[in-house]
């Protein structure tokens, strides 16, 4: 091998490690599953190609047993986390979690595969996001690509959510939204979004964050602190705000300076904030069927329905 090859020149754990030769090495390995109906939630999945040129696709969540009834369903926009760098919307990990909270929130969802950092700095993933959003916005008339929303979804009931890093891409979109707005004169409707573990930036600088957003413009950058801008976040486009924190985990004081911190801005929507003690970071994703995972998933539920 090239001695090139093995000059570690950055290491980022638990994230990735990156070699002088320009590799990029992930820690671990993401278990990928393929779309398909799940026998134990009756929740079928598919994947939909949204750009070819930047790889962005996603992965669609119907329940088949409340779609058979013909009804308009709320519609979920999921990000998946993992620092900006890992993880996946195809992933195990997060097919299951989406197939639990599709079947009992009785929506369909649209989770999004965004490119990961560091191949593709920030900003990339927050424009697949919108550039997803904004495909799903095409179907609000009943004319858009894909049949399982033209059907199904409920344009005026859409939420946003996200865990981690995708908490994060969460909160942004809502902002664009407010900002960029929505061309196709369909009156689509963001009510809310929920942002469980989310991160909302550190009280000093961080290195990881620094190489993978190269115009980063600090720790007050409201793209990953939100609090730091209050007009901006003033301007955050829907309705209702979860918040959801675990008791363990290094990102709660930041959920709740964020919490606190909306709710003092001249945002007019309704804000709650759940906590939950002795938790660790995103706990609900590897331990599901524990009881505190099943509160957290009652109060999401609770939130879309």
């Amino acid at each position: 091998m090239d001695s090139n090859a093995t000059d570690l020149i950055h290491e980022f754990p638990p994230f990735f490690r990156v070699y002088k030769n320009g590799q990029i090495a992930r820690y671990s390995e993401t278990d990928f599953v393929s779309p398909s109906h799940d026998p134990t939630t009756d929740v079928e999945s598919k994947d939909v190609v949204i750009s070819e040129e930047n790889a962005v696709s996603a992965r669609l969540f119907l329940p088949k047993s409340v779609a058979a009834h013909n009804q308009k369903l709320p519609l979920l926009i999921y990000v998946h986390g993992g620092a900006f760098s890992i993880q996946s919307a195809f992933s195990s990990l997060y097919h299951n979690y989406l197939n639990t909270l599709v079947a009992e929130a009785r929506a369909i969802a649209v989770s999004i595969e965004y490119r990961l950092a560091p191949e593709f700095a920030l900003p990339a993933c927050f424009e697949d996001c919108w550039e997803v959003i904004k495909w799903v916005e095409l179907h609000a008339g009943g004319q858009g690509p894909d049949p399982w929303l033209n059907e199904y979804a409920n344009f005026d009931r859409i939420f946003i959510a996200g865990d981690s890093a995708g908490g994060n891409i969460a909160h942004n979109m809502a902002i664009r939204a407010s900002i960029d707005g929505f061309g196709s004169g369909y009156g689509i409707k963001i009510v809310g979004i929920i942002v469980v573990h989310a991160f909302f930036g550190n009280d000093e600088p961080n290195n990881l964050l620094e190489f993978i957003c190269q115009d980063l413009t600090g720790i007050y950058d409201p793209r990953l602190n939100p609090a730091a801008d209050m007009d901006l976040l003033a301007k955050l486009g829907c309705s209702k705000v979860l918040v959801c924190t675990a008791g363990k985990d290094t990102m709660r004081g930041r959920g709740w300076h964020y919490y606190e911190t909306l709710k003092k801005s001249n945002w007019k929507g309704e804000i709650d904030i759940f906590d939950i003690e002795g938790e660790d970071h995103v706990f609900h994703l590897f331990n599901p069927t524990s009881e505190n995972a099943v509160l957290l998933m009652k109060k999401i539920v609770g939130l879309m329905n």
